[in-house]
């Protein structure tokens, strides 16, 4: 059985969306441990949302540059969460039909690697709460994006921070410290 793979990046301040705020923490340790995951990944996941940013991205990337991953994402086999799309344009697409548990069900029951999953919205959220995501990375980049649609206490707070400790609980609680940086 294929596992699921959950990828997604977040900000100090719960962010997920439109992550260009993470290009200045994807340096080459980042970019060693996101080339495992594709390496270990034949299909990507991912919801509406997620599909038009990506495929409104990654087509225009230079495929010759192995650093840029494009040739991984433009042709990888995926897989898109959606109930209003029904002719992807972006290369090797194509649209999950019915119910979204029971088709992923019998896609993680094929032969394959793993799939891939980008995010964490509703798409996610079904498939968790069913129990087929099997891990989840969580990207926590030291900054605060803010923004009027943020529901935390922040608000349009915008600042980058260093790490300053880490703290691994048993439990498996994990302690980020943070300072600002001046």
């Amino acid at each position: 059985m294929r596992k699921l793979v959950n990828s997604t990046y977040i900000t100090l301040d719960g962010v997920i969306e439109n992550p260009s705020w993470t290009m200045p923490y994807f340096d080459a340790e980042a970019q060693e441990f996101a080339g495992a995951l594709t390496e270990a990944a034949d299909a990507m996941l991912m919801g509406r949302v997620t599909y038009d940013g990506m495929s409104a991205a990654w087509p225009t990337r230079d495929e010759s540059d192995p650093s840029t991953g494009a040739a991984y994402f433009n042709g990888v086999k995926k897989y898109v969460a959606s109930t209003t799309l029904t002719d992807p344009a972006w290369n090797n697409s194509e649209v999950i039909q019915g119910d979204l548990v029971e088709a992923v069900r019998a896609l993680k029951d094929t032969e394959g690697k793993n799939i891939i999953q980008y995010g964490y919205g509703s798409v996610t959220a079904q498939l968790v709460q069913a129990g087929l995501v099997d891990e989840v990375h969580f990207w926590i980049c030291p900054v605060l994006v803010g923004g009027p649609s943020l529901t935390t206490p922040l608000g349009e707070i915008a600042s980058s921070f260093a790490l300053t400790g880490t703290r691994v609980h048993k439990s498996g609680m994990i302690i980020a410290s943070y300072a600002p940086v001046q």
